[in-house]
């Protein structure tokens, strides 16, 4: 039974918030994702929509988020089913709310291991486990492969090595968590942050002193490299694709639409500032993906193979950029073992600052909803989050990851976006909603948010929505995007999904017996 008398957690400092909120949202997206969707999109072209969508979509979902958890934590409810109880008063309510912790949850499964990932590299990059005489694309991918255990060969002749290293990475990850919200989210963000802060510059620093690598190839040059993110080509903005991948990396970018920054929200004092609070992590947040994340990736790339060439390794997706080209770089440059390992340390960090937040709205649910104690509630998730990740782990080779992150990780952040701004907007009020933002602010947030966030921002949602399920969710459902070769993957594509109903199941259940025993509790008291 929750015990009303407890008191919550809270931020020990302003700026330990800040750092968290923002650690949270910079993630592996900031400097893998970002870069890779800025060149399978035209480059420059790319980044007018960004900043509109930055602009329309990011910024009022983030002060969305920030109001939701503050005046949800004011009824002492740390994650979505309690907040949008109170938002709406219906019994539908609390399901609903079951979707963010659905997708916290499920993320968190899985970036777990990718988080492990960067940590091997590190390790492997300071001791040159990848350096080879000649270093190219099929012997970088050839180690990744049997790194994860897609296939043998490259010193990994099992998946043991990776599956040693993603218990560290799950063993850090919860520690901090069952340090709790001051002791351990923010200590991480005090310490991660500047770190990574410090890595990226570094790294930007030695691109910048690049140049041209090679003279006799005076097109692969770092500013070429620059000048494809930077020079826009005008044409390419009649392409909505364009438009529409760069409205989705927003929510990638700021981590909105997955109920994380909700938990952290909730541990606010009824008037600390979200108006200004919540400006400054998206800023701090752009300053991480586009002038350091943009600076790195792309332009080191185009320099060691040109821009057709880089073009051709950002389709092949975001690992291929920062497990196998950036290797390969890394392997040419003078003290290449040490650029290495600070740039999946910077990775590490960011995805650690990201797993940790997801995690959170699962404890405070236990907490709050059951009355766990910390400790009780960080064992029980630790519990369920390793058997499930094994399950990535093992089967990953046949697409298990990929399933649970396009349905969770990508879709499912559209869909509660959409399902937390009507909520807040339309049913709990426009007026009411931005007075809530604004109450207790450093800023005055301008009026014309209030309809941009009534109107815009959840109609760019329905169009990114629609668009994603007819163009890709629908294919996907129905296998329509597996090659005749990929067949033998449907078995466990399928048991991504059964995984994922058993989870989303599980969450309805307990929400369910939380609001009973809650119902029952207050009869026994009326009585």
């Amino acid at each position: 039974m929750p015990n009303s008398d407890k008191p919550r957690e809270q931020w020990g400092s302003r700026i330990g918030l800040i750092l968290a909120v923002a650690g949270n949202a910079i993630g592996l997206g900031n400097f893998l994702r970002f870069p890779v969707q800025a060149a399978q999109n035209g480059g420059g072209a790319f980044m007018i929509p960004y900043f509109i969508a930055f602009l329309l979509l990011g910024i009022p979902l983030m002060w969305i988020e920030w109001g939701i958890g503050r005046y949800g934590g004011k009824f002492r409810h740390g994650s979505a089913p309690g907040m949008f109880d109170v938002l709406w008063n219906h019994p539908l309510a609390k399901y609903l709310g079951a979707t963010g912790l659905f997708i916290s949850l499920t993320i968190m499964i899985y970036y777990t291991c990718i988080e492990s990932w960067t940590l091997g590299y590190s390790i492997f990059s300071i001791f040159k486990m990848y350096f080879v005489d000649n270093p190219d694309f099929k012997n970088m991918k050839g180690f990744l492969d049997a790194y994860q255990g897609v296939s043998a060969g490259h010193g990994f002749d099992s998946i043991w090595t990776a599956y040693a290293i993603m218990l560290i990475t799950f063993g850090i990850n919860f520690l901090i968590l069952y340090k709790g919200i001051s002791a351990g989210i923010e200590k991480l963000a005090k310490i991660a942050m500047p770190l990574l802060f410090i890595f990226a510059v570094i790294l930007v620093i030695r691109v910048f002193t690049l140049g041209t690598p090679d003279p006799s190839k005076p097109e692969y040059s770092v500013w070429n490299g620059f000048a494809f993110i930077w020079n826009p080509d005008f044409s390419k903005l009649n392409d909505p694709k364009i438009w529409l991948a760069a409205a989705g990396q927003i929510f990638f970018t700021l981590s909105v639409g997955m109920g994380t920054i909700h938990a952290y929200a909730s541990y606010l004092k009824a008037k600390d500032d979200i108006a200004l609070s919540g400006l400054s992590t998206a800023a701090t947040n752009e300053f991480a993906e586009v002038v350091l994340g943009g600076s790195i990736a792309i332009p080191v790339a185009v320099a060691f193979f040109g821009v057709t060439a880089t073009q051709e390794i950002a389709k092949a997706g975001a690992f291929n950029l920062g497990f196998v080209s950036m290797p390969i770089i890394f392997q040419k440059l003078p003290f290449g073992e040490f650029f290495g390992f600070i740039w999946f340390l910077l990775l590490f960090f960011a995805g650690i600052t990201s797993s940790v937040a997801m995690g959170q709205p699962i404890i405070a649910f236990l907490e709050d909803e059951f009355g766990f104690s910390r400790k009780k509630a960080t064992i029980s998730l630790a519990l369920f989050t390793l058997t499930c990740v094994n399950l990535v782990v093992f089967f990953f080779k046949f697409g298990f990851l990929d399933e649970m992150d396009y349905w969770a990780g990508t879709f499912g952040l559209v869909v509660f976006a959409l399902m937390e701004t009507i909520l807040f907007m339309w049913v709990f009020g426009a007026d009411k909603a931005f007075d809530e933002i604004n109450s207790g602010g450093d800023i005055k947030i301008p009026v014309i948010f209030k309809y941009i966030m009534k109107y815009i921002t959840p109609m760019i949602l329905l169009v990114i929505m629609v668009w994603w399920l007819l163009n890709d969710a629908i294919p996907i459902l129905l296998l329509e995007n597996l090659k005749e070769e990929e067949l033998y993957k449907v078995p466990y594509i399928w048991g991504a999904r059964i995984l994922m109903l058993a989870i989303l199941g599980i969450i309805l259940f307990m929400i369910h017996i939380a609001w009973k025993n809650r119902e029952m509790n207050k009869s026994m008291e009326a009585k």
